[in-house]
């Protein structure tokens, strides 16, 4: 279970969800979990493993597996079921909703809830929904950008010219994400989603201009409401005798709520162009996720390079030794 929650009603704004009858908490009620539940078992009697904290799918299966059965005992599996408390009940794919499920939501004081769309196709948008929603979060000190397409993280102490940069790439037509804290959530385990806090969403503060609304000097192209963390860069000032990295070949990575995401260390300096970089660090990283990497392209020609070297050089002693040994 997360230890974060949604309230139903965005759940339902979210998705378009019909509200067939509210419960007397309507506006209070949270859901917990991502995960959902279809119960055809339930219904039928079994209700080991179930949890009535999930948001409940009766689709047409269930609806047609109930209408089999005689008016009492649906009534009765309507009843055991709507008794346990589920977080909301939705019925799917159109379906008519029976009158014994609306006297037991009625009863109980559930949500009953209504869509037309296929099961299968709301399940997976609500299920993404939720999972976002509810996906465990960190905020850090930083920037986020977007640039060709690749979400760029920039950290570093304060100071140090992260929203400096960031304004040279919007002005380069990149985007903005957010400036300063970057709330950074983890939908699944190998993905990471950044955006700004609602408060401070598309602000940027440049020191010795002040605050400014990117959104409206820039327009709204400039900026995005989330993007995925792609890479994360360093900025630090440049240390002299400090051994940078200049080749590429292994890949550092940054651990964010436990998942691992390339990093780069970027030395800042007078006459450095960051912008520019940055936009070399996304297009490299692009192509290194596509299997491309310069780099070890740079150091197998290296290596090539030296081993036909060191043939020619065998060869060419064997010839020495020839003209060395042989009959005068």
């Amino acid at each position: 279970m997360s230890n974060f929650t949604v309230k139903l009603t965005d759940v339902i704004k979210e998705l378009h969800i019909e509200v067939l009858r509210p419960s007397t908490d309507f506006d209070r009620r949270v859901i917990s979990t991502p995960d959902v539940n279809r119960p055809g078992l339930p219904l039928s009697g079994f209700y080991d493993y179930y949890d009535p904290k999930r948001i409940q799918i009766i689709g047409r299966i269930e609806t047609t597996y109930v209408s089999l059965m005689s008016d009492p005992k649906r009534l009765e599996a309507f009843d055991r079921f709507m008794s346990t408390q589920p977080a909301a009940v939705i019925i799917t794919n159109g379906v008519q909703v029976m009158p014994e499920c609306e006297d037991m939501a009625e009863k109980y004081d559930i949500p009953l809830l209504f869509t037309q769309e296929e099961s299968s196709e709301f399940m997976a948008a609500l299920i993404a929904f939720l999972k976002l929603s509810l996906a465990p979060r960190i905020t850090l000190h930083g920037v986020l950008v977007e640039v060709y397409g690749e979400g760029i993280l920039l950290i570093g102490e304060s100071g140090i010219g992260k929203s400096e940069t960031a304004l040279e790439l919007i002005k380069r037509g990149h985007r903005l994400i957010a400036d300063d804290a970057v709330e950074i959530k983890r939908p699944s385990r190998r993905t990471l989603v950044g955006s700004a806090p609602e408060i401070i969403r598309y602000f940027m503060e440049l020191r010795g201009i002040g605050v400014i609304n990117a959104r409206r000097i820039f327009g709204i192209g400039a900026v995005k409401p989330t993007e995925r963390i792609d890479l994360v860069v360093k900025l630090e000032l440049w240390e002299k005798g400090k051994a940078y990295d200049r080749l590429g070949v292994d890949t550092e990575f940054k651990e964010i709520l436990g998942v691992l995401v390339p990093c780069l260390t970027v030395p800042v300096r007078p006459g450095r162009n960051l912008a520019v970089i940055l936009e070399l660090a996304a297009m490299n990283n692009r192509q290194k996720k596509l299997g491309y990497n310069n780099a070890l392209e740079l150091a197998e020609a290296h290596d090539l390079n030296i081993d036909e070297m060191g043939e020619l050089a065998a060869k060419s002693q064997v010839g020495d030794d020839f003209w060395d040994e042989g009959p005068m």
